[in-house]
């Protein structure tokens, strides 16, 4: 697509050309996928590779179905969304509040970062026996086990972001009297979004990942009970719905969120290989 029919496309335009173009560019993404899902079916079908341990497409569909008829796999993503979403909320926030001290204070920089830094490098498992003892085996450790996933992408991109930023910015916010807060909302926060974002992306990315080692501790709902479930009674059909699933589900709010990110940077003037 030319860069004057991107442009077109910003102003609001929706000539059936243009849409035929952006929904064209966004099936591209499918062939990949559909190629996959044949060969699979192909190489099943063919007896090639067991159906026990790997079932085909086809079969896969009917447990997606069967599970969706009985309204377990909708109270299973339910359970597991709003844990993402608290978990995500939680270690967000923190990290844009702590990520704020160091990165505007040397003194607390070398106070906290060292010892982030460290606890960024523990293992997500290594947490849940630690959060069983202290927590129990309700919500509250689920949640924690994410928000600490979120915590640390978010908090490193973050003051990454503040530590850019352009000194030039921040002396013309000097000048017109910009300190404390009102330089943070109106320099620092602005001029740090794309790293932030990106550090969001990432944080929400691990949510999902740390769900299930989250959903290991004594879950009895959720995509990783699902998970476990499929695993202990031989289900190989349950294990891979499941898989998919959150793959679909974290696909779904990665769009969301870059959506969101296009929309709060559309002032960027920067390269898109889309209009190349």
């Amino acid at each position: 697509m030319t860069q004057s029919s991107s442009a077109s496309l910003e102003l609001g335009d929706t000539s059936p050309r243009l849409r035929r173009a952006v929904w064209g560019r966004k099936a591209q993404g499918l062939i990949v996928p559909a190629l996959a899902l044949a060969l699979w079916e192909t190489v099943v079908r063919q007896g090639w590779v067991s159906a026990h341990l790997l079932p085909p497409p086809s079969e896969l569909v009917s447990t997606l179905s069967d599970l969706g008829a009985s309204g377990a796999l909708f109270e299973h993503i339910g359970v597991s969304s709003l844990r993402v979403v608290a978990g995500f909320a939680i270690g967000a926030a923190l990290a844009l509040l702590v990520g704020a001290a160091v990165g505007l204070s040397r003194r607390t920089e070398a106070l906290l970062d060292p010892t982030f830094q460290a606890l960024r490098a523990i293992p997500s498992l290594a947490w849940v026996p630690l959060l069983l003892l202290w927590m129990g085996i309700d919500e509250s450790p689920k949640i924690t086990l994410i928000a600490i996933g979120v915590f640390f992408p978010v908090y490193l991109n973050f003051v990454s972001g503040v530590h850019n930023v352009d000194r030039k910015l921040v002396e013309v916010g000097d000048i017109y009297g910009l300190t404390g807060a009102r330089l943070i909302a109106r320099i620092f926060l602005p001029a740090s979004l794309p790293n932030l974002f990106t550090g969001l992306r990432t944080g929400l990315s691990l949510a999902w990942m740390f769900l299930v080692a989250a959903e290991l501790i004594a879950a009895t709902r959720g995509l990783g009970y699902l998970l476990t479930d499929g695993r202990e009674t031989g289900r190989a059909d349950l294990v891979i719905v499941a898989i998919i699933v959150l793959a679909l589900l974290g696909k779904v709010s990665d769009s969301l969120l870059r959506g969101l990110e296009q929309r709060l940077l559309h002032w960027r003037d920067v390269f898109d290989s889309r209009q190349a």
